[in-house]
């Protein structure tokens, strides 16, 4: 089924989009839908949760 889609095909499915949810709402839903893949990527990886440990252990120290 997607694979007929074709430029003018997209354009106007993007115009209906436009039309139904406006601007400023697809703005809105496409930046929480980045801010939620870029919370998924650093959950996947786990890399802040030790960097933010080792800010803690630096700080606590240096205040000591």
């Amino acid at each position: 089924m997607l694979r007929n889609l074709a430029g003018p095909e997209l354009l106007i499915l993007l115009v209906i989009v436009v039309l139904v949810f406006g601007v400023g709402r697809i703005t809105k839903i496409a930046g929480e839908l980045g801010g939620g893949i870029r919370a998924f990527r650093k959950g996947l990886s786990g890399d802040d949760e030790e960097e933010e440990e080792g800010k803690e252990e630096v700080e606590s120290s240096e205040e000591k």
